[in-house]
């Protein structure tokens, strides 16, 4: 995963991993919620979302969930990870404001 966790920007599936973990939810949970928020535009595998789990555990952005004996695991983002999310909602906000300023003017 190539994010940035000092200001660059999120890629998409990262964006929307944490996006959906704002409550605790297993691995094919977190695939729905991203197939649904996008309308099917993006899907995910199962060993790219968990390669992902793995990498955002790792940074300490999101972490395990209640207890993890059960066959599936859940996860929640973590207040680190909740900063991340927040910094990259206001550089998509200025990235939009900025396009509005400019296409919305030729239009």
């Amino acid at each position: 995963m190539r994010d940035n966790s000092k200001g660059g920007a999120l890629t998409e599936v990262t964006f929307f991993i944490l996006l959906s973990l704002y409550t605790p939810k297993h691995g094919y949970a977190v695939m729905q919620f991203i197939e649904g928020s996008t309308k099917g535009r993006l899907t995910l595998g199962a060993g790219t979302l968990y390669g992902a789990l793995n990498s955002l555990q790792d940074k300490g952005w999101i972490a395990p969930f209640g207890d993890s004996a059960g066959r599936k695991k859940e996860y929640l983002i973590t207040t680190q990870g909740k900063e991340i999310a927040e910094k990259e909602l206001i550089r998509l906000n200025e990235l939009v404001g900025v396009a509005n300023e400019i296409i919305g003017g030729a239009v």
